[in-house]
């Protein structure tokens, strides 16, 4: 073979590579388009879309949570939940709003892998008992975009009610009916509130509501979600 057809035989060679490549990649979705696909119906609505008076104070986006650490996912500050979900949460809202009361925010939807980074710090630390005991779960219904984690504050000014301990405490201290006095009082209110739109608290923690309705796990972090 001539010196001039092998340079015109390894030019075409790779014009076809470059093409091809060029055609894989506009075949494969980028790792970002990936990771922001949503299935149908699972959808998430920042729940400030439905009352900008509810306040938002989204912990896990930040350092100051129990991990020290912000968490995988939480790469945008909202509070997202399914829609029936967040516009419930909006009727709670309305609700307290007569008593000079509103919601503060701490968490919402979690994506799932953020839920794996809180069980590898557990486990990690030689922390596993905030598992053992329910205070961190493997499988977290925040997951599926239907449970809050809340509480009551002033509506003018915002000043957060007193429940007793700090949000993610674990103890029996924030076991819900573990209280007396005004935060007894201040838990029932929230309680009372939230369960009259049909959000069910869990026990081992005075914050913790969800909605029961059959929703899938989603792993999209939050900014996948307008």
């Amino acid at each position: 073979m001539s010196s001039e057809r092998v340079r015109t035989f390894a030019a075409a060679a790779f014009l076809l590579v470059v093409l091809g490549g060029c055609a894989a990649a506009q075949a494969r979705p980028s790792l970002a388009a990936q990771t922001c696909v949503i299935p149908l119906g699972e959808e998430l609505v920042d729940v400030r879309r439905m009352d900008r008076s509810i306040r938002v104070d989204l912990r896990y986006a930040t350092d100051d949570n129990f991990t020290g650490r912000r968490l995988p996912g939480y790469d945008a500050p909202r509070a997202l939940l399914h829609r029936a979900s967040a516009e419930a949460l909006a009727r709670v809202q309305a609700r307290l709003r007569g008593e000079r009361l509103g919601l503060k925010v701490f968490d919402a939807y979690r994506p799932v892998r953020a839920t794996l980074a809180m069980v590898e710090w557990a486990e990690r630390g030689g922390k596993t008992w905030v598992l053992e005991q329910g205070y961190v779960a493997r499988q977290s219904g925040h997951n599926r975009g239907n449970t809050v984690d809340l509480t009551l504050v002033r509506l003018r000014g915002g000043r957060e009610l007193d429940m007793g301990t700090p949000f993610d405490t674990f103890s029996e201290a924030a076991h819900t009916a573990n209280a007396a006095g005004e935060v007894l009082e201040n838990r029932m209110k929230l309680k009372r509130a939230m369960e009259a739109e049909g959000f069910q608290n869990y026990d081992k923690e005075w914050w913790h509501y969800r909605l029961p309705v059959q929703d899938i796990p989603l792993d999209a972090p939050l900014s996948c979600f307008t």
